[in-house]
């Protein structure tokens, strides 16, 4: 991980590259040598954007090889606005402190858009323009001030089919019990969507989930923590405690449910029942370098249907265009979290409570996963 005095430095490089004291290439060049190898393969290397280019930052790894290819390549050929791929991670706290900059090197950011809502109303996000964006190509009741609905992706439970194979987990309630389905857990660390799943399984119905009770929320984590092998972070450690045989069962994001099953060859398996459905979204720094009328644009063209498609088949994101359904082969609906027989059985997440709750939540939430 980068940190805070090393970004400084890669700030202060980018100044003089933007001076023409170095050339760009070499900007690159000296950045990586800060980031180090590692962090350049799971991030990307740091970008910085000529006039009239455009940014986007994502969350590294294979998602800069899949927007380039489903958005920014075709992006450019329509418009001749090159699109450049940033794998930094753009975290609320990143995304605030490009603002408070005052000279912001990103563009579009692929935001939580309960962090965009909340930056936005601080002044540090451009409100989307409907009139460029088609509200119409999105899902009803996911869009927002600040942040265009671009993707969707759910916590479910994948389980061992070996060891559970002959009697299924059906719900929330059946992941924390042990007695019935014995074996350690893995949940996600950073507490969205596990809130809802700790819950549910404490009886509570969905339709009364919001405003979320994290008092009992926590006293059932509390309870149940001696059980939980690992706290994941990211999707990659999630595969593998499955995998490895660490966890008979995992709260895990369903991107990775498809190459959990097809790596392990069907020995781990997944249920939509009861899943907490979250929503993904492109944002707009205010006062982002290569303009908000261009980067509207590249909005816009990623709600096409064509894109969308590649970005399932590439990183298993569902489409917020719900055009692109019928285009998905009847045979991959099963792992499409928006596909109306999988979306019914699902809980969707509450933005505006995530909006005005979260960090407070958060920070109780580690106390308790780090004690």
């Amino acid at each position: 991980m980068t940190s805070p005095f090393e970004t400084d430095q890669i700030d202060i490089l980018a100044d003089k590259a933007r001076a023409g004291q170095i050339s760009r290439r070499r900007f690159t060049q000296l950045a990586v040598m800060l980031m180090g190898t590692a962090a350049v393969a799971a991030r990307g290397t740091p970008v910085l954007a000529e006039s009239g280019e455009l940014v986007f930052v994502n969350w590294g790894g294979d998602a800069i090889t899949a927007y380039d290819t489903a958005y920014g390549v075709p992006f450019e050929a329509a418009t001749g606005i090159k699109v450049l791929q940033d794998g930094s991670g753009p975290s609320e706290g990143a995304i605030q402190a490009q603002f408070e900059s005052g000279k912001p090197t990103w563009d579009i950011v692929d935001a939580d858009p309960f962090s965009a809502q909340a930056l936005g109303r601080k002044g540090m996000m451009e409100p989307i323009d409907y009139n460029v964006v088609d509200k119409a190509k999105t899902r009803e009741g996911f869009g927002w001030e600040y942040a265009a609905s671009s993707y969707f992706y759910s916590y479910i439970i994948a389980y061992d089919a070996k060891k559970f194979g002959d009697n299924p987990p059906k719900s929330m309630a059946d992941f924390f019990d042990i007695e019935k389905f014995p074996g350690k857990r893995s949940m996600y660390k950073w507490g969205v969507g596990i809130w809802e799943a700790l819950l549910v399984a404490d009886g509570v119905a969905p339709a009364d989930l919001y405003p979320l009770d994290i008092e009992r929320a926590h006293a059932k984590l509390t309870a149940f923590k001696e059980n939980v092998v690992s706290f994941w972070g990211g999707g990659a450690e999630s595969q593998s405690v499955l995998m490895n045989g660490d966890a008979s069962m995992a709260l895990i994001w369903s991107t990775r449910a498809k190459i959990l099953e097809t790596d392990s060859g069907g020995d781990i398996k997944f249920i939509w029942d009861q899943g907490l459905i979250a929503p993904g979204s492109m944002a707009v720094i205010k006062g982002n370098p290569g303009g908000a009328e261009a980067a509207m644009k590249f909005i816009a063209a990623a709600q096409d249907p064509a894109g969308q498609v590649i970005m399932f088949n590439l990183l298993g994101q569902g489409p917020s265009n719900p055009a692109t359904d019928a285009m998905l082969p009847p045979e991959d609906a099963r792992f499409n979290p928006v596909d109306p027989a999988n979306f019914a059985l699902q809980i969707p997440l509450d933005m505006d409570w995530y909006e005005e709750n979260y960090g407070a939540a958060l920070d109780a939430y580690l106390a308790i996963i780090s004690a």
